[in-house]
């Protein structure tokens, strides 16, 4: 499988690499594109306000360059938070899209959205208090209705970016969770 895998407000941090690897190990191309120009942060208050002088337009434009050259491969599209929020957009304006993995966040979702049964899989932290359960509950509605094929994963107790080994948000026995029911997605696709 082919994957664009999108890094969190953080950044292209360690964490993205070692996913990435993990990745390949499963026998997938994988492409990490830095949408932060090398700049990693310690902070979500440091990454948001990084994110916002580069503005959301300005971000979506270097995420859909970076996806471009491999579109035509049928991608699937990945990310971890802010990245799952990126990837969740290009997926969803790409009819090529093979899959959606979204690891710790969501997007909006324009009322006009159509997919053609994109297989999408999110994991979260559960509570979550940038995905809370009601917005989940309506996102998950929306996307459904736009013709995705959803499941959802949530982890009991975990952080935010539970996956990132780096953060103090991490949860070995959660990550390790995630890994494993999104390979087999992956396989599945």
């Amino acid at each position: 499988m082919n994957i664009m895998l999108f890094h969190s407000i953080y950044g292209p941090r360690p964490a993205v690499g070692a996913a990435a690897d993990r990745l390949r190990a499963a026998g997938h191309e994988v492409w990490t594109p830095d949408l932060f120009e090398g700049r990693t942060f310690t902070t979500v208050e440091e990454g948001s306000a990084f994110k916002d002088g580069i503005g959301k337009e300005e971000l979506l434009k270097r995420a859909v360059l970076a996806a471009a050259p491999y579109s035509e491969r049928g991608l699937v599209y990945a990310g971890f938070s802010l990245g799952a929020a990126i990837a969740q957009t290009l997926a969803l304006g790409d009819d090529k899209a093979r899959g959606l993995l979204l690891l710790h966040g969501t997007s909006d979702i324009a009322e006009n959205a159509s997919v053609d049964e994109l297989p999408v899989q999110l994991h979260v932290a559960e509570p979550d208090p940038f995905e809370p359960d009601d917005w989940l509950s309506a996102w998950y509605l929306r996307m459904r209705r736009a013709g995705a094929d959803v499941e959802v994963h949530r982890y009991r107790g975990a952080g935010h970016l539970y996956t990132d080994p780096d953060l103090p948000d991490y949860d070995e026995e959660a990550a390790e969770a995630t890994w494993k029911v999104a390979l087999g997605f992956l396989d599945s696709l």
